[in-house]
């Protein structure tokens, strides 16, 4: 499966969001990430559908479009005409997760499950035949730059094999301190997709060098 980076905007400088996103499409990256946080499911609040919005008319990149928010299933029209590409929901707390998997599918959008560190990789199991994607967390959400927690990996590998069982057609991405130091664990574990915000966006030399580095650590 070809191997896709999400460049997370999270850790973009907002005063000029069209120039960094344009700077990462050129430098290659596959898809646009964006962190949507509500100030309750998890402790920060960040974007809303107007930044979707306005991602889609700055490129034609995917936008992945990560939903950590507490009832989702209000969001999703919201989201999916604001030009979202993929949705990708929490299981945690989530009575509704299974409509709200159909609800993004029926939309026209791809449906993703999300799961945070401490979560059970068994939870996944169910929800796979509803999605097309599996994003494992490596730090808990809320904030960009936080550290990779390896003891995830294995989290990783098990999901990777669920996935090989039901659907070797769903992606498994990872999200949180993935930088040329991190991914190589996470690749050799079984994910396919890689989110990262620091690693690109604050590279010291830029976003073109940030993008390479993560690019030469895929082969």
């Amino acid at each position: 499966m070809r191997k896709i980076i999400s460049a997370s905007i999270l850790s973009a400088d907002f005063a000029c969001l069209q120039e960094q996103i344009n700077a990462c499409e050129k430098a290659g990256v596959d898809w646009i990430h964006v962190d949507v946080m509500d100030g309750h499911f998890v402790p920060n609040l960040t974007m809303g559908p107007f930044i979707v919005a306005a991602c889609r008319r700055i490129t034609n990149l995917p936008l992945d479009c990560h939903l950590m928010v507490e009832k989702p299933e209000q969001l999703v029209e919201a989201f999916v005409k604001a030009g979202s590409s993929i949705l990708t929901i929490h299981p945690e707390n989530n009575p509704t997760v299974v409509d709200t998997l159909k609800k993004i599918r029926d939309f026209g959008c791809t449906p993703g499950v999300a799961i945070n560190p401490a979560t059970p990789v068994l939870i996944v199991e169910p929800l796979l035949p509803l999605v097309d994607q599996v994003l494992v967390m490596t730090v808990n959400p809320g904030y960009s730059g936080q550290k990779f927690m390896p003891s995830v990996i294995q989290k990783i590998a098990d999901v990777s094999s669920l996935i090989q069982k039901v659907n070797p057609a769903i992606r498994l991405e990872v999200d949180g301190g993935i930088n040329p130091q991190t991914i190589t664990s996470v690749l050799n574990a079984g994910a396919d997709t890689f989110v990262s915000a620091s690693a690109i966006f604050n590279d010291p030399v830029g976003i073109a060098v940030g993008v390479s580095k993560l690019r030469e650590r895929l082969g």
